[in-house]
C-alpha cells in the first residue's frame, strides 16, 4: 500500500511539471470541441401511436359459417412488412415527405438511411406498435412518421380486399372449371347406362350378390310350392273320401241352397285378387295369375251350367252337395288351389329372372366395374365442387362482414408528434463530453510527456530504475527568490485552471439556454 500510494505522488509529481503542456493540450481540444458542437446537427424525433383491435362482436357469431383469418397474424406480417424497400422507397419519393432525391445513388443511400433510423416496435401483449423517426429537419421527422401511419392504416385495409378479390377469381375459376367436369361425368354416366340398360341394375348390391339374393328366394317359393302342392293333394283325398249329401233326416227345411265347388274357388280366388291389389300392383306376376285361375274358374262354371243345363234336359236334376264338411273341405281346397297357383306365378317369375341374369353373367361384371369407375370419378368430382361453392359462400359472407363491420380497427391512439427538444445526445451533452476530452487530453498529455522524460524525486526511485547503488545525493537549497517565483507560476496555473474552467461552464449553460429558446 506504501509502494503504490509511494508511486502515485511520484507520478503527479512528475505530472505537474509537465502541468503547462497539459493545459495547452487541453485548451486545443476544448476548441475542437467547441467547432465540433457548433456544427454538430442536432435531431428531433417525431413519434406515433398506433392500436389495432381485432377482438370483433361478429367473430365468435360468425364462426363455422364465414371464412375468419387469423387477423393478428396479418397484422404482425404487415408490422414486420411497413419498413420494407419498397415502401421506403414510396416514402422517400412522395412529394409529401420533401426527401426526394435526383440521383439514384443518393436515392438508394436515403433509403438506407431511413430504413436503418425508422424504428416500428409492438408495445406489451396487445397490438399497439410505437413508430419513431429522428432527423435533423424536426418538420420532416414529422411529416415521415405521419405518412408511415397512413401507410400502416391503409396497407391493411388494401391489402385485405386485394387478397378476397383474388380468392374470388379463384374460387369462381375453378369452380366453372369443376361445374364443366361434372357436366362431362354426369353424362357420360347418363349414356353409359342407357347403353347397358337392365345390365347395371338399380340397387346397391353387385351381380352375384344379386344372383345370390335371387337363388335364395327361389328356393324359398319351391319350398313353400312343394308344400301347398301337399297340402292341396290331402284336401282332394279328404275330399273324394266325404260323402257329398246328408241323410234325408238331417237336412234342414227351407234352408238356403250350398254353394257349388267352383263358386267356393271363384268366391276364394276373388278375396285373394282384392288383397293382392291392395298390396301390389295390377302388373304385379300374383295378381296376373290370380286373374287367370279367375278366368279359369268363370269358364269352367259356365261350362258347368251347360253341362248341368244339358243333364237337366235329358236325366233331370242332381242332387247338390248337402254336407256341411263336405263343403268346408271345398272350400278350402279352393283356397289351397289359389295359393298354389299364387305360388306357381310367383316362382315362374322368379326363377325366369333368375335366368335372365345367369344369362348376363359373362358381361355384368365388366360392366358393373366400368359404372363403379364412374361413379367414383362423379363423386369426387362433385364433392369437389361442393366443397368449392361452400367456400365461396363462406368468402362472400367473409367479405359482407367486412363491408358491414371491419374486423380490424387501426386507431392512431397518438398521432405524429415531433418533441420540442432535441433527443440524445443534443449540444449540450456533446459539450459535456467535449469539456471531459479536454480535461482527459490534458492530463493524458501531461501524463505522457513526464513517462517520456522521466524525473527522479527519490533516492530509491532512481535505484530501481539504474539497477545500481546510489552512493550519494546532493540537496538543492531554493532561496526566497526562487520560491516567490514558484508560487507566481502556481497562481498563473490556478488562474489559467480557473478561466479554463469558467468558459466551459459559460459555454455550456450558453448551449442550455439556446436549446430552451
Amino acid at each position: 500500500m506504501d509502494d503504490l500510494l509511494r508511486q502515485s505522488v511520484t507520478v503527479l509529481r512528475a505530472m505537474w511539471t509537465k502541468r503547462w503542456a497539459g493545459v495547452a493540450a487541453a485548451g486545443a481540444v476544448a476548441v475542437l470541441g467547441g467547432v465540433g458542437v457548433l456544427v454538430y446537427p442536432e435531431r428531433y424525433e417525431a413519434t406515433a401511436k398506433v392500436y389495432v383491435d381485432t377482438q370483433s362482436v361478429l367473430r365468435p357469431l360468425m364462426t363455422g359459417l364465414a371464412f375468419q383469418p387469423d387477423i393478428d397474424q396479418q397484422v404482425a406480417m404487415l408490422a414486420r412488412t411497413l419498413i420494407s424497400r419498397p415502401n421506403v422507397e414510396r416514402l422517400v419519393q412522395s412529394p409529401q415527405v420533401g426527401v426526394r432525391s435526383s440521383a439514384s445513388g443518393a436515392l438508394d443511400a436515403e433509403v438506407d438511411a431511413l430504413m436503418r433510423n425508422i424504428n416500428l416496435v409492438p408495445g406489451g401483449k396487445g397490438n399497439l406498435y410505437s413508430i419513431s423517426y429522428k432527423d435533423t429537419d424536426a418538420r420532416r421527422a414529422g411529416r415521415i412518421v405521419e405518412t408511415l401511419v397512413n401507410m400502416f392504416v391503409d396497407s391493411g385495409i388494401s391489402d385485405k380486399r386485394r387478397d378476397s378479390e383474388s380468392a374470388r377469381r379463384f374460387l369462381d375459376e375453378q369452380i366453372r372449371s369443376h361445374e364443366a367436369k361434372l357436366t362431362e361425368a354426369e353424362n357420360r354416366l347418363k349414356d353409359f347406362k342407357l347403353q347397358h340398360f337392365g345390365l347395371t341394375g338399380t340397387s346397391n348390391q353387385d351381380h352375384f350378390a344379386r344372383i345370390s339374393t335371387l337363388s335364395d328366394e327361389v328356393a324359398k317359393l319351391r319350398v313353400e310350392l312343394s308344400s301347398a302342392q301337399q297340402s292341396r293333394d290331402a284336401l282332394r283325398r279328404e275330399l273324394a273320401q266325404e260323402e257329398p249329401q246328408l241323410p234325408p233326416e238331417a237336412i234342414p227345411q227351407g234352408g238356403n241352397q250350398p254353394l257349388s265347388e267352383t263358386d267356393a274357388r271363384l268366391e276364394a280366388q276373388r278375396r285373394q285378387l282384392d288383397d293382392l291389389q291392395r298390396r301390389f300392383t295390377d302388373d304385379h306376376p300374383d295378381v296376373v295369375a290370380t286373374r287367370r285361375a279367375i278366368a279359369r274358374l268363370i269358364e269352367q262354371k259356365k261350362q258347368e251350367a251347360q253341362e248341368r243345363a244339358a243333364a237337366a234336359g235329358s236325366k233331370g236334376h242332381g242332387p247338390a252337395a248337402t254336407s256341411p264338411v263336405y263343403q268346408k273341405i271345398r272350400i278350402d281346397l279352393a283356397q289351397a288351389e289359389a295359393r298354389v297357383a299364387e305360388l306357381q306365378g310367383q316362382f315362374g317369375a322368379q326363377s325366369a329372372r333368375l335366368e335372365q341374369i345367369r344369362a348376363t353373367a359373362g358381361r355384368v361384371p365388366e360392366v358393373e366395374a366400368q359404372l363403379a369407375q364412374l361413379n367414383r370419378d362423379y363423386d369426387v368430382i362433385r364433392r369437389n365442387y361442393e366443397q368449392l361453392v361452400s367456400r365461396r359462400e363462406s368468402a362472400s359472407l367473409g367479405e359482407r362482414i367486412d363491408e358491414t363491420s371491419q374486423v380490424a380497427d387501426f386507431r392512431v391512439i397518438e398521432p405524429a408528434r415531433v418533441s420540442s427538444t432535441p433527443v440524445f445526445p443534443n449540444r449540450v451533452m456533446v459539450g459535456v463530453f467535449a469539456f471531459l476530452a479536454a480535461i482527459a487530453a490534458g492530463l493524458g498529455t501531461a501524463f505522457g510527456l513526464s513517462q517520456l522524460v522521466p524525473s527522479f524525486y527519490s533516492v530509491k526511485a532512481l535505484a530501481e530504475a539504474s539497477g545500481r547503488p546510489v552512493l550519494g545525493t546532493v540537496s538543492m537549497f531554493i532561496g526566497p527568490a526562487a520560491r516567490m517565483a514558484e508560487r507566481r507560476q502556481q497562481l498563473h496555473f490556478y488562474g489559467v485552471t480557473a478561466a479554463f474552467l469558467a468558459a466551459h461552464v459559460f459555454w455550456l449553460a450558453w448551449l442550455a439556454m439556446r436549446a430552451k429558446g
